[in-house]
């Protein structure tokens, strides 16, 4: 009988280490699937801000609020890239000549066959040559997967949320605030339900977003992350 206690007894006392140990490695499991949720997610905004700045700069200072766009966009669009050759001196500069005005002179002078104003200038080994190179190439490593921006990692299927504003500033300047977000539960979707909500109730007391999120549509930030 008091063998039998005696394993009783040590079986009841493993069960209270395990108990104890599993209440502290929770948190700490946790901690470490989050961290590594987190990272994914942070990586895919990231890739998103890129291809809305890119898109931003080719369509009059817009961003857009539509995935497919954003992606056609990416697949599809080319961005200029200037090739330049030779440098303005500081008296060409001190003079008044700019990049801009120097090509106005070489392109006047293959024009009309008089060279006079390029020799003058000294611009006969200045170039500027605009090229076009396909987004997806360029701003991307080589077999991004452009479809895959739309969708939360580790998320199920589920797609950010993305959202723009237009405005005007006090200076009567038109500007167009961009968004793109999602919340815990949508990633963090399968760990630990309390603390996940523990995590949402510490956001949410401390005024802040209950998941990442890059941008703002009520304050100009540069789309920073809030993570950043």
């Amino acid at each position: 009988m008091k063998a039998v206690f005696n394993i009783v007894l040590v079986l009841c006392a493993a069960a209270l280490v395990y108990i104890c140990y599993d209440s502290i490695m929770k948190p700490i499991r946790f901690e470490a699937d989050k961290n590594h949720r987190d990272a994914a997610v942070i990586a895919r905004l990231i890739d998103i801000r890129k291809a809305q700045q890119e898109y931003r700069n080719l369509n009059s200072q817009q961003y857009t609020n539509n995935f497919d766009t954003l992606i056609d966009f990416v697949k599809n669009a080319k961005l200029p890239f200037i090739f330049k050759q030779g440098e303005l001196t500081d008296k060409q500069l001190e003079e008044g000549l700019t990049d801009k005005k120097a090509m106005k002179i070489i392109e006047k002078a293959k024009k009309t066959k008089n060279y006079a104003e390029v020799k003058k200038w000294g611009l006969e080994n200045f170039k500027r040559d605009t090229m076009w190179v396909a987004v997806l190439d360029t701003i991307f490593p080589k077999g991004f997967n452009a479809d895959s921006l739309r969708y939360v990692p580790f998320g199920n299927g589920a797609q950010f949320e993305m959202a723009i504003r237009n405005d005007t500033a006090k200076s009567g300047a038109p500007f167009c605030l961009l968004e793109v977000k999602t919340p815990y539960e949508v990633y963090l979707n399968g760990l630990d339900p309390q603390e996940i909500a523990n995590l949402r109730d510490l956001q949410t007391k401390m005024n802040r977003y209950s998941g990442l999120k890059i941008g703002d549509l009520e304050t100009a930030n540069n789309n920073a992350g809030n993570w950043e």
